[in-house]
């Protein structure tokens, strides 16, 4: 069932899976994806290994606050926030939780959330794990193909939103792992029916490009930190990853052949090993 709270002065729409008593769990998504973004199969994987689970829409995605108003940044304009502001959403929504401190979980735009909350809000933080994520956008730059794919036009109907998604994930999903077409064009038609807000999407990717690099910040970070990342992410290429795990002191850099963009339903296993293996020993 999807709660609304209100934090850091926006609405947020969020989640649950699992025991309140669980080890609390925070998944961060990415570019303009949504909660749903977050498979529940994967969710409830975590739930049983014990964590209590939340997913959230970030601002400007899914059933959270748009700031239609803001309209699309024109080229190079300030935007109308940063991953910093998102950043203090996520911590707005701890506190509405009642979570003190929780493990952090971020993927692409949600890994560099992460990052900022840990560096914004060391306390809040028990561990975190940034995934298919880098420290600057200047670091690990898509490839062409990927960049175009990223740059397209927004389809203007459902029918072309969910042909358009099988085309992305076509360049940016994981070569290694045969692509669920069946999958994709589901979770498509869901997140349009839920929300559908290009623009949206076109001002959380103006603050990426904003917010400057994390490098050096990260060096203060202090929590225990796993990095995962795909060997064949064009997205988001390894050395995204690389260049997140050398950047925070201890962390484990975990990266996995043939994996793209996203997460492989036949790795959940692992990655959801790896993450509990670190929630658990914090």
């Amino acid at each position: 069932m999807t709660t609304h709270v209100t934090a850091n002065g926006i609405d947020i729409a969020y989640e649950s899976f699992g025991s309140p008593e669980g080890r609390p769990l925070l998944l961060i998504m990415g570019l303009g994806a949504q909660l749903i973004h977050w498979d529940e199969e994967f969710c409830e994987l975590l739930a049983e290994q014990g964590h209590h689970v939340v997913r959230f829409d970030n601002r400007d995605a899914g059933l959270s606050t748009h700031l239609d108003q803001a309209g699309l940044p024109a080229h190079g304009a300030a935007p109308p926030y940063l991953l910093d502001d998102m950043a203090d959403d996520t911590a707005g929504l701890m506190d509405a939780l009642g979570w003190p401190r929780a493990h952090v979980v971020g993927a692409s735009m949600g890994g560099m959330i992460a990052q900022a909350l840990a560096i914004r809000h060391p306390a809040r933080v028990l561990t975190l794990t940034s995934i298919m994520s880098t420290p600057s956008p200047e670091i690990a730059p898509p490839t062409a193909e990927a960049a175009a794919i990223l740059m397209a036009r927004p389809a203007a109907d459902r029918e072309g939103v969910l042909a358009q998604a099988v085309r992305t994930w076509s360049v940016i999903g994981s070569p290694g792992y045969e692509l669920d077409r069946e999958r994709v064009t589901t979770l498509a038609g869901l997140a349009y029916d839920r929300c559908f807000d290009p623009a949206g999407t076109g001002r959380q990717l103006a603050a990426i490009m904003a917010s400057g690099s994390r490098v050096e910040a990260l060096g203060r970070v202090s929590v225990p930190a796993l990095v995962l990342h795909g060997e064949a992410d064009q997205l988001v290429p390894v050395a995204g990853g690389r260049a997140t795990a050398a950047a925070i002191p201890g962390a484990r850099l975990v990266t996995y052949p043939g994996m793209g963009h996203d997460l492989p339903r036949a790795l959940w296993p692992e990655i959801v090993g790896e993450i509990t293996k670190l929630t658990s020993g914090a």
